[in-house]
């Protein structure tokens, strides 16, 4: 089959979470980087060859391209430790990856990427109206993650699941985009596990 290439941008949540799952379980993974902000997975080529949504990451096994990041790490984990073998279990870690990119993800991920790389100055006005409900929202979600991860060390099991490496890469740079994580003691706790954990690599690396 080749290499696993991943077509990304670096900074990315989304993207970071390929390389961290990647990473935990040693699989080596081609690096192909785009420019976002200069357009650069808008092009025809992009379009036409990698996705046709025009959106990043996208994980390419041979001919065949894998968009949308908790996909990509679904295909990857497949038969680790980090997918759950009890139905209902595996279920639960689905919920949380589904839940990451509806509720977490669009408020959390959103506010970082407008403040930390567009800058408050350079939004649109719609982007600037859209700014309050995104950052009750995104308090909204780290506060249902505090609590749930009030009672536990881990989102599903009592060690790492593919559930913790999709929250964890948009939450450990959550304050980049304005949100203050000491108001959420159990979720600052458990991303000192995460980060403890064999394998993990920063979202630079």
């Amino acid at each position: 089959m080749g290499p696993i290439v991943l077509h990304e941008y670096a900074p990315s949540g989304n993207c970071y979470k390929i390389r961290l799952t990647a990473a935990r379980l040693g699989i080596p993974l081609e690096r192909r980087h785009y420019d976002i902000l200069k357009g650069e997975t808008r092009t025809p080529p992009f379009l036409e060859e990698v996705n046709a949504n025009g959106r990043i990451p996208v994980l390419q096994l041979g001919e065949d391209f894998l968009p949308e990041s908790n996909a990509a790490i679904f295909y990857l984990a497949h038969g680790s430790s980090l997918i759950p073998v009890d139905r209902f279990e595996q279920a639960e870690m689905l919920r949380w990856l589904f839940w990451e990119q509806y509720n977490h993800e669009p408020n959390v991920a959103t506010m970082r990427f407008w403040r930390a790389m567009i800058g408050e100055d350079r939004l649109e006005p719609l982007q600037k109206a859209l700014m309050p409900g995104k950052i009750a929202a995104g308090e909204a979600a780290l506060a249902l993650m505090d609590e749930h991860l009030a009672q536990r060390a881990f989102f599903v099991l009592d060690r790492l699941t593919l559930a913790d490496i999709a929250l964890y890469a948009y939450t450990h740079v959550a304050e980049e985009g304005g949100f203050d994580l000491s108001r959420y003691p159990h979720v600052r706790r458990w991303l000192d596990r995460v980060a403890a954990e064999p394998g993990h690599i920063a979202i630079d690396e």
